[in-house]
């Protein structure tokens, strides 16, 4: 057996598993060491894969993971995120769609303190949804915008997917956070364009909310405090350079506890209920990691990679287009694997592509994350999507995949706008020091 015909062969069984509904993580790092074993030998299989699970789960790196999530976290168990919709609505709720609007707004600001996009729809829909079907909103857009806004979690700093890729790539944690900022911004801006034009032409699909005065609008932003205050803490710092993106994880932590109990919102068993939580996440996180190095380090032995990387160097098309043929990849892909699994599997594929292409690889990791973004709500898998009708039961699931679908085109929008000026990217991270 040829390597080729043993990637392949590695490639069919790794499918096999994931449509059996094996976990990710364990799946890639049992077809990574069979395949090892078969390409090697299966002493040198379970060694490598001996020294790369240590390796993972030792990681000083990978600290930020667990540490990001707890602040999550705790902010979701203390209430934050109701003073961010409370006050985004008393700001914009008058508008036409303003609640929908508003709702974006909390799930931009709450992707600030959580990382996840699953977790921000979660959270957002808890409070957002019941408020909009009081207002008379159609649900098809209610459940659409809180769908598409979670996914503004995977871009807003910090980001559990930016973490991983850059310990993958060897990049810079805090210039990939710094770099999500203004893309994040501007797909939140999009967002709401898009509410606003719907809502013009069909105001039945969000009637605008009760006017507030000057006073009660300012009373509003005693709700975002805790935010900016986490939100300071974190990127502040490091922005300035006074600590690395892990000491930050664990100063975002702390600030989080500490303002939990500031407010007295933060139990001993809240907190234990968080610990928890965050350990079951966390698990699940660094589990895949390890086990896409495993199998990446297959993917290395039989030089799939390196091929691919020269094959797609040399086809007769500019750079941009194979860029643009990556990115479909990633849509496509997004379609069917969840972004975190998705990007850990392709990215020891990709990454020699891209530096022999000679691409900014703080862009790229931007990039497929505003591409995955897609996947999370477009068919079949889109997470966000069932994690929305989850929490709106009766809402029917295709209900929420349309009301999802005018913010898909958003997204298309700025994938290709970021494409074409990647220093709206770029800008931000370069005066990082």
């Amino acid at each position: 057996m040829n390597p080729t015909e043993g990637a392949l062969l590695g490639f069919a069984l790794l499918l096999i598993l994931l449509a059996a509904s094996m976990p990710v993580g364990f799946v890639m790092a049992v077809v990574g060491i069979i395949g090892f074993a078969f390409m090697r030998s299966p002493e040198a299989a379970f060694s490598m894969a001996t020294f790369d699970l240590y390796d993972t789960f030792s990681s000083y790196s990978l600290t930020t993971i667990p540490l990001f999530v707890l602040m999550g976290q705790v902010c979701f168990h203390t209430g934050i995120s109701r003073g961010l919709f409370h006050a985004a609505y008393h700001w914009i709720g008058r508008l036409p769609g303003g609640l929908a609007m508003s709702t974006v707004g909390a799930c931009t600001a709450f992707g600030a303190i959580c990382g996840s996009g699953p977790a921000t729809s979660a959270t957002i829909a808890s409070v957002a949804l019941p408020e909009m079907r009081r207002y008379r909103y159609d649900m098809e857009l209610a459940t659409g915008c809180v769908a598409a806004g979670g996914g503004l979690g995977m871009l807003i700093p910090p980001s559990i997917v930016f973490i991983v890729y850059a310990i993958l790539c060897e990049l810079s944690i805090g210039k990939l956070f710094v770099a999500g900022i203004v893309p994040g911004l501007f797909i939140a801006l999009l967002f709401c364009i898009i509410i606003g034009v719907l809502c013009r032409r069909k105001p039945h699909l969000g009637p605008p909310g009760p006017p507030f005065t000057l006073r009660e609008k300012i009373a509003s932003l005693r709700g975002v405090w805790e935010t900016i205050l986490l939100f300071l803490a974190v990127m502040g710092g490091m922005f300035a350079g006074l600590y690395t993106a892990t000491e930050a994880a664990a100063m975002g932590a702390a600030s989080a506890i500490l303002i939990g109990w500031a407010k007295r919102a933060l139990t001993w068993a809240r907190l234990v209920q968080c610990l928890f939580e965050t350990l079951r996440t966390s698990c699940m996180v660094m589990t895949i990691v390890a086990g896409a190095i495993i199998f990446g380090k297959f993917l290395a032995v039989t030089q799939v990679p390196a091929n691919l990387a020269a094959w797609l160097s040399a086809l007769p098309l500019p750079p941009w287009g194979v860029i643009g043929l990556i990115l479909l990849f990633y849509l496509l892909g997004g379609c069917f694997l969840d972004a975190l699994a998705l990007d850990i599997l392709t990215i020891p594929i990709f990454y020699p592509v891209i530096q022999a292409l000679g691409y900014d690889l703080i862009w790229f990791g931007v990039m497929i994350v505003v591409v995955t973004q897609m996947g999370v709500i477009t068919p079949p898998v889109g997470v966000n999507v069932y994690v929305v009708s989850g929490m709106a039961r009766d809402v029917p699931l295709e209900r929420v995949f349309r009301g999802s679908l005018p913010f898909l085109w958003a997204l298309v929008v700025a994938a290709i706008l970021f494409t074409v000026f990647p220093q709206m990217i770029l800008w931000l991270p370069s005066l990082v020091p």
